[in-house]
């Protein structure tokens, strides 16, 4: 089951394990760590949005939940997650439906010599079955091989946390998209940009161990500015994956809170780090519309 992949390399394995709980590998624990992530509060007189930045996996035990994110979930009346548990569950029979090439292509014909290099190291003694599969489904399956050795477990990620402690407490469970339209983001993405992630990831893949902890680092110290120098980085560089990946998806999001606050009650809503850093954060998007937005933690 592909549901739970993280999408590595120099660019995607930092953004894409901040943004999309569709793209977790399923791997071994780190010890125990403790961590104090950014949270802001949107607020009107009778609403109460919380908005935390998470990370998809983490080491086992890292702890995440002290603080003001203890005090936030008790307070919510509801938690918002990116994919309700049912799509999340959902994922893995889209990722196979959509990830098969239409016809197969050899990596040798998409990698150049360098770019080619880094594919064998990180697949490895593993068939990764890279052929077979669109360049955007590659990184996914790049990115699994790249979470086996940083050791990341999506059992202990921020939402698995969430969706625990909500369902314990008889609170409900919503999401803010399906896993059709989540995976249909990088599905949609046009090829020359697909390709052009692919041969970034595998020519950086010596660094991937090395990015993907300094990410992790920078969220747990709850490090906003570092945060973002790390996922901007090389998205930058790749303008047509941002702008569907973060900026589109966080004005939809931000029209989300702005009718929510119009229903009177507290809501957790907990959302891929990456969405929450940066000028086109979906805090700077809200406070540039004139809302009260406040960092608390």
């Amino acid at each position: 089951m592909l549901a739970r992949s993280i999408l590595y390399r120099r660019w995607g394995r930092r953004f894409a394990a901040a943004l999309s709980p569709l793209l977790l590998a399923a791997c071994q624990s780190q010890p125990a760590t403790e961590a104090r992530p950014a949270m802001w509060l949107v607020e009107d007189a009778d609403t109460h949005i919380y908005m935390l930045g998470t990370m998809h996996a983490l080491p086992a035990g890292t702890d995440w939940r002290g603080g003001k994110v203890a005090a936030a979930i008790d307070a919510a009346d509801e938690l918002m997650l990116e994919l309700s548990p049912r799509e999340l569950a959902a994922a893995g029979a889209v990722f196979q439906e959509l990830a098969p090439r239409s016809a197969p292509l050899a990596m040798s014909a998409r990698l150049p010599g360098k770019a080619l290099a880094g594919y064998r190291a990180i697949e490895g003694d593993a068939d990764l079955g890279g052929d077979e599969l669109d360049d955007w489904a590659v990184l996914v399956m790049m990115g699994q091989r790249v979470a086996q050795q940083v050791e990341l477990s999506p059992a202990d990620g921020v939402e698995a946390g969430l969706t625990a402690a909500f369902r314990k407490a008889g609170k409900p469970i919503g999401g803010l998209e399906s896993a059709r339209t989540q995976l249909m983001l990088f599905e949609t993405l046009d090829p020359a940009t697909q390709r052009a992630l692919l041969v970034r990831a595998a020519e950086n893949s010596a660094s991937a161990e090395r990015d993907v902890l300094s990410m992790t680092d920078a969220w747990s110290r709850g490090d906003a500015n570092a945060l973002a120098r790390v996922v901007n980085e090389d998205v930058d560089e790749v303008p047509a994956a941002r702008k569907a990946i973060i900026t589109d998806r966080n004005r939809r999001w931000s029209d989300w809170v702005k009718a929510r606050l119009d229903k009177p009650g507290t809501v957790l809503m907990a959302v891929g780090a990456g969405h929450l850093v940066g000028q086109d954060s979906l805090p700077a998007m809200l406070a540039a519309e004139g809302y009260k937005v406040t960092r608390v933690q």
